[in-house]
């Protein structure tokens, strides 16, 4: 697979660089980051990997320039990549009413099953599959993976985990959409992606997942309790009712005056890559 390098840069000893490559499962050009810490260079190096996953509106850029997790990365030796949060391109249709919680820069992750979403929106057969063996081709990485996100990239993280049983090691969240068949984003999302059927909604809502879990993964989730979206979309206390009734290993944070943004995510996330690290090694 050919792999164009837009841009790459110095960070804490390692290198940071922007990819854009052609994905097959979503039928366009893609663009992700990833960080390589400086042990990457060592020879012989086939490092553990957090895969990161952005939320509405955003790309590939946000976290990697925002959340400041470079230095702490560097210092664990954890690879991290960041795709981007939906297909992109002339040919991929985006919201028919021009709305910013839908279509592009909006995937949440799920493979859309409805037409037209479903020739490219399969972001998370991507996110889960196809990512991950590229990285895993032509970089320093091994198959120990780590996956967090925030907001609808969060709920993508704990979608991702719950689905996936063995596939990842670690997983964690902040702020994530708990319960989106419950939430105006959510329903939003999941009916036009998969139809108006809500059965089938539950194959990609945290809380729905959490009881039929295949293997009980520990997560740790972040939550300001200043955010301007905490009732109406995020309900930490529907992952918090489905967890603890399922008796699936939940640690929820919920930290007073923060709110929806990346100071909230810098705050954290040196936390957050200890958590992934540890569960990472050897």
């Amino acid at each position: 697979m050919s792999l164009d390098i837009l841009s790459t840069q110095k960070s804490f000893g390692g290198w940071h660089k922007r990819i854009r490559h052609h994905s097959d499962v979503l039928g366009c050009d893609m663009v992700f980051a990833v960080y390589l810490p400086p042990q990457a260079a060592q020879a012989g190096a086939r490092l553990p990997v957090l895969y990161w996953l952005s939320g509405l509106t955003c790309t590939d850029e946000n976290f990697m320039q925002k959340a400041g997790a470079q230095r702490m990365a560097a210092e664990l030796g954890l690879i991290i990549v960041a795709p981007d949060t939906s297909p992109r391109g002339a040919e991929v249709p985006g919201d028919p009413d021009g709305a910013w919680d839908f279509g592009h820069g909006a995937g949440f992750y799920v493979n859309a099953t409805q037409a037209p979403w479903s020739r490219h929106y399969r972001m998370h057969d991507y996110v889960v599959e196809e990512l991950p063996a590229l990285i895993e081709a032509n970089f320093p990485a091994s198959d120990r993976r780590g996956i967090s996100g925030h907001s609808m990239g969060g709920h993508g993280a704990l979608v991702c985990a719950l689905r996936n049983p063995g596939r990842y090691r670690s997983v964690s969240a902040f702020a994530p959409i708990s319960n989106p068949m419950q939430c105006p984003w959510g329903e939003k999302a999941l009916s036009r992606y998969l139809g108006e059927d809500r059965a089938q909604w539950r194959e990609w809502d945290t809380c729905a997942l959490i009881a039929q879990a295949g293997e009980r993964l520990p997560l740790l989730v972040d939550q300001g309790e200043a955010d301007g979206f905490l009732a109406e979309q995020l309900k930490p206390e529907a992952l918090h009712a489905a967890a603890t009734a399922a008796g699936h290993p939940l640690t929820l944070r919920l930290q007073p005056g923060y709110d929806h943004s990346y100071y909230f995510i810098a705050s954290f996330i040196d936390d957050h890559l200890r958590h992934h690290a540890s569960a990472l090694a050897g």
